[in-house]
């Protein structure tokens, strides 16, 4: 019999981070107690308000099939907020496609775009997602490092001396994960301007828009593009609103490549879930409060998660300025870094995420998500210290 796989899904490699996931959901059946550093999402509910208008929705009848590309009156409020927020402005009849959470309309941008043997630019360390979609759509991910000593930042310079004749797309994300960096407004209108020279797209993932610390404001490289039509933004609910497992996003971008993208979600999806659509409306048209009140929290807990790391012997980490996670340095202590996870799992009693699922110059770090609370925070850390002295012992 011929191979029943296809190649495409051979090239994919698994997220490590799942594999980590996965044992210590083991661990937890046998009854071990464990403090999970590793987990993407808010460890906050999903507000009030937003679970009441779901659950009207549902009484109301909205159980059925909608437009493939969403509720015409979500691609409606979805417009709205990018006027207000991002300066963006977007038909909601033709440039915006409602999506099975962010990581789908990423998905929809890259195989609506990427032909065979074209080239992709990835920041990395990086979101596995982006690679793994690249491979599928026949491209080539290409790898533009973001360096620890410069704040992870997204450099032009290197950008430029990877782009080739092949160049279809370059990925920005900012915040970034893992590393909670972000894409300063200068550095974006320079790549702008390398797009615009080298005649590439830009896809724009925004999933962590809402979740930037120090009075530092967001920029969406769209608004400040000279053709708004080579951009393609991603983003979604799952972060700003605690919205994981509604899996709600959206895709904005040009008139043609959204249409393509509606065409894509005909075949694999047909549409969101119609309930969990009108609890995003209810999302971005009803009280902020709750977000700001979660990031300010999440701040909270970063200045403390960033104090204690430093603190042990053999860590480092810069304050990351956006996202819920801090990328620690282990370098000094000389283990590979899943070899290392597995050792704070098994010793510190602690989940993390080795630095090697997010690509190259990953390699080296933890990701450490500080989505939980205080006192498990403060508990993480003793363990950890405990576990990481014993090491070096």
């Amino acid at each position: 019999m011929k191979n029943a796989v296809a190649d495409r899904v051979i090239r994919v490699k698994p997220f490590l981070g799942r594999e980590m996931f996965e044992k210590a959901k083991a661990l937890e059946r046998k009854g071990e107690k464990l403090i999970h550093f590793e987990l993407g999402e808010p460890d906050f509910e999903t507000p009030h308000h937003i679970k009441e208008a779901a659950k009207r929705a549902l009484d109301q009848g909205y159980t059925h099939y909608t437009p493939n590309a969403g509720l015409l009156e979500l691609r409606e409020a979805i417009a709205e907020k990018l006027k207000k927020d991002n300066k963006i402005e977007a038909d909601p009849a033709t440039q915006i496609c409602v999506t099975v959470g962010s990581q789908e309309a990423a998905y929809l941008a890259i195989m609506c775009t990427v032909e065979p043997g074209e080239e992709v630019l990835v920041p990395e360390p990086g979101y596995y997602t982006y690679r793994n979609c690249i491979q599928m759509a026949g491209g080539i991910p290409v790898s533009v490092p973001l360096k620890g000593e410069s704040g992870f930042s997204l450099d032009p310079k290197e950008v430029e001396k990877r782009l080739t004749s092949k160049t279809k797309m370059l990925v920005v994300n900012s915040p970034c994960n893992p590393t909670g960096s972000i894409v300063t407004r200068s550095d974006l209108k320079a790549l702008d301007g390398l797009a615009a020279k080298n005649d590439f797209l830009i896809l724009s993932d925004e999933i962590y828009e809402k979740i930037i610390y120090d009075g530092e404001e967001h920029c969406s490289i769209v608004a400040i593009s000279s053709d708004p039509d080579r951009v393609l933004t991603v983003n979604g609910f799952s972060k700003a609103y605690a919205m994981t497992g509604w899996r709600i996003g959206y895709l904005v971008g040009s008139k043609a490549i959204i249409s393509e993208a509606v065409k894509m979600q005909q075949s694999a999806l047909a549409s969101a879930t119609s309930f969990a659509q009108i609890g995003a409306v209810a999302a971005l048209r009803g009280p902020q409060e709750p977000v700001t009140e979660m990031v300010r929290e999440f701040e909270r807990r970063r200045n403390v998660i960033v104090d204690g790391l430093n603190k042990v012997k053999g860590f480092s980490v810069v304050k990351p300025r956006g996202a819920f996670y801090a990328f620690v340095d282990v370098k000094r202590l000389g283990k590979p870094s899943a070899e290392l996870a597995e050792c704070l799992l098994n010793d510190a009693k602690v989940v993390t995420t080795a630095g090697a699922a997010f690509g190259q110059g990953g390699e080296g770090y933890l990701r450490i998500s500080y989505a939980t609370s205080i006192d498990n925070i403060d508990e993480g850390l003793r363990n950890i210290g405990v576990a990481v002295s014993r090491l070096k012992g």
